[in-house]
């Protein structure tokens, strides 16, 4: 594929300050509920979702982490809630969807066909939710602050995620996806993790330690269709979003979230080229001995060599690794556009700079910013990391480095001075709170909501239903995932006049209504 659609789902913690015994279900369902002045009206439609379905051929019973999930969530806050209130879903005119997953505020972007649209979103994503947390503050009436961190862990063994989705071909078997990726997934935290202070989930760990990731502590095992229990590097779910009999969505949740829009460029835009050797069948072709011990080595390493044994009992580094599917990328790609170029530029410079100096990346990697700013706190305040009650002091300001507030977040502050490297613009971050990105299928969703909203009656990712005198009508974007059919669906979005005009334009169309 040219141009594949890709998005990413970000979770964020929430806390209320103030407040003994948070309830975070409440606090996130109502959170979500202040992006609009409106009722809220449960538009997102379940009935075509089934994450049970797992791509290597098979349908699972039930899933490890939601096998009675709703329950669980109902017992734990007090409430009895539909499926529909618990998640209080709500699909935004940007395109994208904001809802309660697991008891966080979820925020996912719009599927976008270019880097700059995806950082753009993301990061409309932060503002939108930071809105959202500033109403709700209000609301309490003096009753506690409500602040979100765009990280993945609480410190206290619970992690919460940050996916990216890319639209990848079916004919290719899942099992070569998972070879193809597992070492490239393994070794990109040394440029895009976003850094943690101490180990979880490991009693045996020495717990004094600054780890590149945030979730490599929590990973179990290779492939898996579970996401929270048994978490594996690559996630088998198969719900493509798309037309079943030729894509697959390729759902990651090995990855940080990430503060910096230059290492959300890096960790997504490496992918993508990965994704261009994948189906070239042109991948380096490596086997780790340990895959998930590797993810945690890589990540807690103090000497920051990242040695990595493979399976014929070999070693090799991470560095070592990211440079050969670098080689590939470079051999195939180099040329074919300006981001494509960028990515590999930067791709390249960045190893450079973790084998020379990785203090060069301040202000571009996450981890490497990160760290910076915690040793010169312990120094400035004589803090010993050996010290667990200095620790914690630690994790604390590691936390308020992820803090979305532009007045308290450390790196928003690091960022409003210059320090840290920005890919979007903020005119264009302005606008994408409410526009959705032109050229894509996003664009036709939250185009009509715009016109048409109080004929929707339910949509999701690949289809929207209106309601026309009593009879419902439904457009499928299923094959709508390449730019020429999202142009096709959009022009005939922005000619009609109503909604019987846009099914009688999509009629005349090779790809309909009805």
């Amino acid at each position: 594929m040219e141009r594949r659609i890709f998005g990413l789902e970000t979770e964020y913690g929430i806390q209320v300050d103030g407040i003994k015994e948070l309830d975070v279900v409440v606090e996130s369902i109502e959170l979500i509920r202040c992006y609009s002045d409106q009722k809220f009206v449960a538009r997102w439609n379940y009935r075509y979702e089934n994450p049970r379905r797992d791509a290597r051929g098979f349908e699972v019973d039930e899933l490890l982490n939601d096998k009675d999930e709703t329950l669980h969530i109902q017992r734990d806050s007090g409430h009895q809630l539909s499926l529909k209130e618990l998640k209080s879903d709500l699909i935004i005119t940007n395109g994208a969807r904001l809802y309660n997953d697991h008891t966080h505020p979820e925020y996912s972007t719009p599927e976008v066909f270019s880097l700059k649209d995806l950082i753009t979103y993301d990061r409309a994503g932060e503002r939108i939710l930071f809105q959202c947390a500033q109403r709700r503050t209000r609301e309490r009436m003096d009753n506690g602050t409500v602040r979100l961190y765009k990280n993945n862990t609480d410190f206290e063994g619970h992690s919460y995620g940050c996916h990216e989705n890319y639209l990848i071909r079916r004919d290719i078997p899942f099992q070569v996806v998972i070879d193809s990726l597992v070492p490239f997934l393994v070794t990109r935290q040394i440029f895009a993790g976003s850094g943690k202070v101490g180990v979880e989930m490991d009693r045996c760990a020495k717990p004094a330690v600054f780890q590149l990731s945030q979730r490599s502590d929590f990973f179990e095992c290779i492939a898996s269709i579970d996401t929270m229990t048994r978490r594996p590097l690559v996630n088998t779910r198969d719900e493509p979003h798309a037309d079943a009999s030729v894509f697959r969505r390729l759902h990651l949740i090995n990855g940080d979230a990430n503060m910096s829009e230059y290492a959300t460029s890096l960790k997504v835009g490496t992918m993508l080229l990965v994704l261009r050797l994948m189906e070239a069948n042109n991948l380096p072709e490596w086997e780790l001995a340990d895959p998930v011990g590797a993810v945690k080595a890589i990540s807690r390493d103090p000497k920051r060599s990242w040695e990595v044994e493979l399976r014929d009992h070999h070693h090799t580094t991470a560095i070592e690794i990211q440079r050969a599917y670098l080689g590939r990328a470079k051999n195939m790609s180099l040329g074919k556009d300006p981001e494509t170029d960028w990515v590999l530029g930067e791709w390249e410079a960045t190893l450079t700079a973790l084998e020379q100096d990785p203090k060069k990346l301040v202000g571009k990697c996450d981890w490497v910013t990160k760290q910076w700013l915690l040793e010169d706190f312990a120094e400035s305040e004589g803090l010993d990391w050996d010290n667990l009650d200095h620790l914690a002091w630690l994790q604390s300001q590691d936390l308020e480095y992820h803090n979305i507030n532009p007045s308290e977040g450390l790196f928003m502050m690091l960022e409003a001075d210059g320090i840290c490297a920005r890919v979007s613009e903020e005119e264009e971050v302005v606008s994408s709170l409410v526009e959705p990105p032109a050229g894509t299928r996003a664009f036709f969703r939250g185009r009509c909501l715009q016109k048409f909203g109080s004929y929707v009656r339910s949509l999701n990712w690949d289809r929207i239903e209106f309601v026309i005198d009593g009879q419902v009508k439904t457009v499928d974007l299923k094959g709508c995932v390449d730019q020429e059919t999202a142009a096709t669906f959009n022009q005939a979005l922005e000619k009609a006049e109503n909604v019987a005009e846009l099914m009688q334009q999509l009629m005349e169309t090779d790809y309909g209504g009805n």
